[in-house]
């Protein structure tokens, strides 16, 4: 019997887990206009695009007024998006203009600024400098963060319901494995060492447990146990659920 889990599971693995509910936002500026778009299970998704041409750098007072009304609009299409879903933010373009957006942004708007978790640079403007930064992966740490952030809260979540004794969560193997055999897991949540340190004989039941999650439209997160909430999960057994409906 093999001692690790097979390419293809992997691989079935990463799809089922690195899809993330919560949307990265992907702001690019520069000298052309601004896009905003947010992260899907697909790709990208553009909420608001603006063309503009500032002035050049010889008319200074004309292009720091432009300037200025180009920030003003995008904060506003910024907070818009941000406040409907406060999300991570991550600010790209050609040039230095996306660093001066920065700055007006935690001058103007203090609590969207605390969001901003990354900022860089791209050679292309609008949307595709955001395929760019896709593409190339200069938003690695942005998508580290939204990822470490989604796993705290699930994991906060399920100690939630558990402290106020809720019936629709539930952990530790055998429990999970009889909700998820009834089609009540919405989200099955395993610590990543479950996955590597960890019994053929265990590891062929996690393996079954998935494939029935999935089966019954529920969704995996897996929870690295290099940060806090991966060291709640542990206590847990490494194993818990979010359900559907109240389990007795």
């Amino acid at each position: 019997m093999k001692s690790e889990w097979a390419n293809h599971h992997i691989e079935r693995l990463k799809r089922a887990s690195e899809t993330s509910e919560k949307p990265l936002i992907i702001t690019a500026i520069d000298d052309e206009g601004y896009v905003i778009a947010t992260t899907t299970q697909y790709g990208v998704k553009v909420k608001v695009e603006e063309r503009m041409r500032l002035p050049g750098k010889l008319e200074a007072e004309k292009r720091s007024t432009a300037m200025n009304e180009q920030f003003k609009k995008a904060l506003e299409s910024l907070r818009q998006i941000w406040t409907a879903n406060p999300s991570p933010i991550a600010i790209i373009g050609v040039g230095f203009i996306k660093n001066d957006f920065v700055k007006y942004v935690k001058n103007k708007a203090a609590d969207v600024s605390k969001s901003i978790v990354d900022v860089k640079s791209v050679n292309n403007s609008g949307v595709a400098g955001i395929y760019e930064a896709m593409r190339s992966g200069v938003l690695s740490k942005a998508m580290k963060h939204l990822r470490i952030m989604e796993e705290t809260e699930v994991v906060e979540e399920i100690l939630k319901r558990l402290g106020k004794d809720e019936k629709n969560v539930t952990y530790g193997f055998d429990e999970v494995k009889k909700a998820a055999e009834l089609g009540a897991v919405k989200k099955l949540v395993l610590a990543d060492t479950m996955l590597r340190e960890t019994s053929d004989e265990k590891r062929i039941q996690i393996e079954a447990l998935m494939k029935e999650v999935e089966r019954k439209g529920g969704r995996i997160i897996v929870v690295s146990t290099g940060h806090e909430a991966g060291a709640k999960l542990l206590a847990l057994g490494g194993v818990a659920a979010l359900l559907r409906f109240a389990q007795r």
